[in-house]
């Protein structure tokens, strides 16, 4: 474990002592010997001073300093794999740092070897600089390619890679950007960018909200009637997907329901949802009806063969059935269907919860784990929301709002979406202001999960991450350029808090200067 970390003195980075476990660990840079408090300490030498960690964002949370010269790309200088496995993370750093690619070749002086090797945590790596060559490894690819990511930024930095070893993993496994792509088209090449952007902050993953009242926009083969003019097609879709897995970045796409099916009920207004006096509910389905149902798995199980990555969210929130002030009267068809299949006591809510979980054994069956949104977990005395649903939380503003502990108290994992730092909302509309890179930085941690109070640190292990939401309310607010300008800062300043949650080593100042250095 890292005991260590960079901190910050008279305006620099100084060195993090690291303590290594013993019988393993770090490999070795100086002499052997140890300080006063058993770490160990490089020898020194007349040429050249102890290094300092490298500057990255997000900063490595752990640096065993060495004396020596560093490293820079030299001519001749080469990117060489252990693992064939390795091969794109290769290409793509050799064409990064203008280095040749000279594939599973011994390396030599001046090179940057790859390899996968060890156990732990996938996205840990190693990187090392010593001898006049730089090695990198780690148990999985991810984390070799977010070691070869610490590569780039110190030398797009203007700097050389210090002598020494990095020792880095993150400390939270789900770190993400989700874009909603229904009421605000953004072009595919426009979310490529941002997929390059977000894999060399070391974010992986990348959501798709891309069906909304406003349009479904991405073609479909089962129900085409219902995809807006303006649409991502598969081809492009793919090339998103593939470019994605290049960067170990999974690709979270999100069908809304029962609620937010505007664009289906837009070609079936059969399957509006209607109260006893025929007044219609915007985006809302009427869950009584199977064809409501059998039209969200046809998409659910279309879109499963373009998203082949593990995760999925299935939505669940602002169903309005739910929001009048008494459902049960206002929709006696959903309790009659509620009673027929749950028994006599069942209410709206019961169905509505039934719904959740009939889509979830719809993706269950596609092998992905599966998220909701917070407002869409009811209390309920027939039916309760399937155990392995994580809570996607991002609000405490919903009818009957719990606190973050009620879900993780009872025992289900957690990802942060806190609207009162993590969304950016086209337009500002009703409470939501522009989220701030500063913000973040200096208030937020994955443990404050609804407004701005953290939640016991004995749930810290339930929550799995973060992602930043970009939604669309108002989508001519912006133009997507200006999205990308305005979630800039944000993003690295939510990486940072989702790689090492403890309080930054630098000022928000050193911070936005470091980031307008690395690009």
């Amino acid at each position: 474990m890292l005991l260590g970390a960079a901190v910050v003195t008279a305006g620099a980075i100084a060195a993090a002592v690291t303590l290594w476990p013993s019988g393993g660990g770090a490999p070795k840079v100086g002499s052997s010997a140890t300080s006063p408090t058993g770490s160990p300490v490089p020898s020194p030498t007349r040429s050249y001073p102890l290094s300092q960690a490298p500057r990255t964002i997000p900063a490595v949370r752990g640096f065993t300093a060495a004396r020596g010269p560093g490293w820079r790309p030299a001519s001749g200088g080469r990117v060489v794999v252990a693992d064939a496995a390795l091969a794109d993370e290769g290409r793509l750093l050799a064409g990064e740092l203008g280095l040749a690619y000279a594939g599973q070749t011994g390396a030599r002086a001046g090179d940057v070897e790859l390899d996968v090797t060890g156990s732990g945590d996938q996205e840990s790596y190693v990187l090392t600089v010593q001898n006049g060559r730089v090695r990198i490894t780690g148990p999985g690819e991810a984390g070799v390619f977010y070691g070869t990511r610490t590569l780039k930024q110190v030398v797009h930095g203007g700097g050389t890679a210090p002598e020494g070893v990095v020792r880095d993993t993150p400390a939270k496994s789900r770190r993400g950007l989700m874009l909603d792509i229904a009421r605000k088209y953004y072009t595919a090449g426009w979310i490529e960018d941002r997929i390059r952007e977000l894999g060399d902050l070391k974010y992986n993953e990348i959501g798709l909200h891309f069906s909304d009242d406003q349009g479904l926009r991405i073609e479909s083969s089962s129900h085409p009637e219902i995809v807006a003019a303006q649409h991502l097609s598969k081809a492009e879709v793919k090339a998103i997907v593939d470019l994605a897995a290049s960067r170990h970045i999974a690709v979270v796409p999100e069908i809304d329901s029962p609620g937010h099916l505007g664009a289906v009920i837009a070609a079936h207004p059969d399957l509006q949802l209607r109260n006893a006096n025929g007044a219609a509910f915007q985006g809302s389905v009427d869950i009584s009806k199977p064809a409501a149902a059998k039209i969200v798995d046809d998409l659910l199980n279309e879109y499963a063969g373009v998203f082949p990555a593990p995760f999925w969210h299935l939505g669940g929130d602002e169903y309005l059935a739910l929001t009048v002030a008494n459902p049960s009267a206002s929709f006696p068809q959903l309790v009659a269907a509620a009673r027929a299949k749950y028994g006599p006591r069942a209410g709206v809510a019961d169905l509505t919860t039934g719904w959740l979980n009939d889509r979830a054994n719809v993706m269950r069956g596609h092998g992905r784990t599966m998220r909701a949104w917070n407002d869409g977990f009811y209390r309920s005395s027939a039916v309760s929301p399937a155990k392995d649903l994580q809570v996607a939380y991002w609000t405490g503003k919903e009818t009957g709002a719990r606190q973050p502990a009620e879900y993780l108290g009872a025992g289900r994992q957690l990802i942060n979406y806190n609207d009162e730092y993590l969304y950016y909302v086209l337009g500002q509309p009703q409470t939501f202001v522009y989220p701030t890179g500063q913000r973040i930085y200096e208030q937020w941690t994955p443990r404050v999960v609804r407004g701005t109070a953290a939640v016991p640190a004995q749930y810290d292990g339930q929550i799995l991450g973060g992602v930043f939401a970009v939604w669309g309310d108002r989508p001519n607010a912006q133009t997507q350029d200006q999205v990308a300008a305005g979630i800039r800062m944000p993003l690295r300043a939510l990486v940072q808090k989702l790689w090492d949650s403890r309080p930054p080593a630098l000022s928000w100042a050193q911070f936005r200067q470091l980031a307008d250095r690395l690009g």
